[in-house]
């Protein structure tokens, strides 16, 4: 409940104008606190974006990966975070070789807004028909994907009910989902 709350009072300032990721992390974690009345401190909100550099993938993300890259798959990245923090989640992904990679900090816009899937398509250079996009977080992507005309999987890793009205292509509880879709 405590991590619901604060995901909802992120996703609230990512629609507003755009800021560094590193303060909208900032931010929603002093909202958070502030909330409970705890006190804030700066030292807080760097710390949560250097825990972030540090976040281990899901046991199924890098074999699953792999293996759809050995599929002869283009695979790439379209995410809420900046270049730092992405560049420390690629050495987490143990050598999974992304072709493209989109961050916020590219386009001055975080998901849900459009923004990074259309830049993310100029860079794959195919028709969105013919791109898949996979995502853990329903709310910020299945919508907007959908929106710029890309097929959509949700990874639904807890089983929940959808917590919107989009509708995906797939739905899996974890990335072999799209493992064995290419198989």
């Amino acid at each position: 409940m405590l991590r619901e709350r604060w995901e909802e009072l992120q996703f609230r300032l990512v629609q507003g104008d755009y800021a560094p990721y590193r303060s909208i992390l900032a931010r929603s974690l002093e909202e958070w606190m502030e909330e409970r009345g705890l006190r804030w401190n700066e030292r807080e909100g760097e710390a949560l974006a250097r825990a972030m550099e540090s976040w281990q993938p899901f046991p199924d993300t890098v074999p699953a990966l792999r293996r759809v890259k050995e599929a002869g798959v283009a695979l790439a990245i379209v995410s809420n975070t900046d270049r730092a923090i992405m560049d420390h989640t690629l050495r987490q992904l143990d050598g999974v070789d992304f072709d493209h990679v989109v961050v916020a900090e590219d386009c001055g816009a975080y998901k849900p807004r459009t923004e990074p899937f259309t830049l993310a398509l100029g860079r794959l250079g195919v028709p969105p028909e013919q791109v898949l996009h996979v995502a853990f977080g329903f709310k910020y992507d299945i919508g907007p994907a959908r929106r710029v005309g890309l097929r959509t999987a949700w990874v639904n890793r807890k089983g929940e009910p959808r917590p919107g009205e989009a509708e995906p292509d797939h739905e899996w509880r974890d990335l072999w989902g799209l493992a064995e879709l290419l198989a």
